[in-house]
């Protein structure tokens, strides 16, 4: 694979079911190397972008390309290089965690030991266990290992961390994630459905926001962050109609103010002043903050 060639592209991909578009005209362009964010509220056509890149339903119209090939016409040449843990785990009941694993080894031509017992240890999971007898917690952590052990070049993770405690979601974020990355950062590839953003805050290289099966906005984080900013003004009194110049305003309360900028922090800063207020900070904005201001009723933020 040449460095040029993404490992995800999908070209105005449509999925109807009925009457319904789960999935609207969805172009998107992932990089080798990257961890790409996908966010969206719940039913706002994540889950069925996934499955039409696995193959596991099939494209109303458009296309998608994984590694540049086409997952229905090349299905063992890209899954032999993905792995995949989806929201809902589900394994052979009839299985301990030992037989599950070495099931899941078995269809790999890779499959790192180490990182195996490692994990294993991490997540305090007994091998001799069915799989029947797990918790939804328990069914995460295993495919997640099931998943980092062959070191694939593309993971894809649906609501990878739903189910696990806060400690060990944490854990796993920072340590199995960002390990398996750097690994080999050139060429392991992370793909990620979320609504947990705040917890992959420090691993999102670049991110698309969708909703009803739309792209609302695609952005590498970093300039997000730069061009996105929270401002909070304080005013000696209530400041009644403030003309901002189509600013959004995101919170008033009383003489505070607080209003998301996108990229025209300045001029709102230069109208605000002139309103004589007792203070004007500026704060960053984080990734989740970005995706609840651009989804807040009322449209884009300014």
């Amino acid at each position: 694979m040449s460095q040029q060639q993404p490992v995800i592209e999908i070209t105005n991909l449509v999925r109807r079911y009925g009457h319904t578009d789960a999935v609207d005209g969805l172009n998107l362009r992932v990089e080798p190397g990257r961890c790409y964010g996908f966010f969206g509220r719940n039913g706002a056509g994540k889950t069925t972008t996934i499955k039409c890149l696995l193959n596991l339903i099939r494209p109303t119209s458009g296309e998608t390309k994984v590694f540049g090939l086409d997952p229905a016409r090349n299905e063992a040449a890209v899954k032999s290089r993905i792995a995949y843990v989806p929201d809902h785990v589900a394994f052979y009941p009839w299985m301990t965690v030992r037989e599950t694993l070495d099931y899941f080894a078995s269809f790999r031509r890779h499959w790192n030991q180490e990182t195996e017992g490692a994990l294993l240890q991490q997540f305090r999971l007994d091998v001799r266990q069915k799989t029947s007898h797990l918790s939804r917690g328990q069914r995460t952590q295993l495919a997640l290992i099931t998943a980092i052990c062959p070191e694939p070049e593309l993971l894809i993770l649906d609501e990878p961390t739903s189910g696990l405690d806060p400690i060990v979601r944490r854990e796993f974020i920072q340590t199995v994630i960002g390990a398996y990355q750097d690994g080999a950062p050139e060429r392991r590839t992370v793909f990620v459905s979320t609504h947990l953003i705040s917890e992959f805050e420090g691993l999102i290289d670049e991110f698309t926001i969708i909703d009803r099966g739309r792209e609302v906005l695609t952005m590498k984080a970093d300039a997000a962050r730069e061009r996105y900013e929270k401002i909070y003004a304080r005013f000696p009194a209530e400041p009644g109609a403030l003309d901002l110049g189509g600013a959004h305003v995101f919170r008033q309360r009383g003489r505070e103010i607080e209003i998301i900028a996108n990229g025209n922090s300045a001029a709102i800063i230069e109208r605000l002043r002139a309103g004589s207020p007792e203070s004007l900070t500026t704060e960053t904005l984080t990734l989740e903050e970005i995706f609840v201001s651009t989804l807040t009723p009322g449209g884009q933020v300014a």
